[in-house]
């Protein structure tokens, strides 16, 4: 009987596969032949679920993507208090583990490719900059934020603080560790808000 293969699954081992092509030898790197090597496939096996470089790069960067949506979903639907949740939703973001750290990393090469490929490159392919407008909404929401504040600036100072800490803890990483982007972030949301409201 033929063996059935979870094809899903097969492109998610090649997407991670990709990955870590991507983090050792950069995206210069990442060509076909050594993304296959690394799956442990055929380059004929490796075409049959992406049949160009660029299928398999975007199908590697949406999966980079899910991953982190799947962590934040979870912690959503977590009953903690709001300031927390929210202080838990950003440190998944920002790189402050190998998990976190390689996903950036990966992240960072595949922007870089992406953007000069006008018809695959989307600025906002990422969606943290709603994401941190999301955040600044669900702070107001339970009346957290303190008042006379221009939200939309508040999401895009949020968003450029958060951007600039993963990229900073990838570039100086005994500089800037998990520590002190915990303390960053802690600083940064006791100054946009007001205590907890009372019961």
């Amino acid at each position: 009987m033929p063996k059935l293969i979870d094809h899903e699954k097969r492109r998610k081992q090649i997407a991670e596969a990709t990955w870590r092509v991507i983090l050792e030898q950069g995206m210069e790197g990442a060509t076909v032949r050594k993304i296959a090597k690394e799956a442990g496939l055929s380059l004929g096996a490796l075409r049959h679920y992406f049949s160009t470089q660029d299928e398999l790069l975007v199908y590697a960067m949406q999966l980079v993507k899910e991953k982190a949506t799947a962590r934040i979903t979870e912690i959503a639907m977590q009953d903690l208090p709001p300031k927390e949740k929210i202080l838990n939703i950003m440190l998944q973001i920002v790189p402050v583990n190998d998990e976190t750290m390689a996903e950036m990393e990966v992240w960072f090469a595949f922007t870089a490719h992406f953007r000069h490929k006008q018809d695959t490159f989307d600025a906002q392919h990422d969606r943290i900059f709603v994401g941190m407008q999301k955040i600044i909404d669900y702070l107001d929401q339970f009346n957290l934020l303190q008042k006379n504040l221009d939200k939309e600036i508040e999401a895009e100072k949020l968003y450029a603080l958060i951007d600039g800490l993963a990229l900073h803890m990838m570039l100086e990483p005994q500089r800037v560790n998990k520590d002190r982007i915990v303390r960053v972030l802690v600083y940064h949301l006791n100054s946009i808000c007001v205590g907890e409201p009372d019961e």
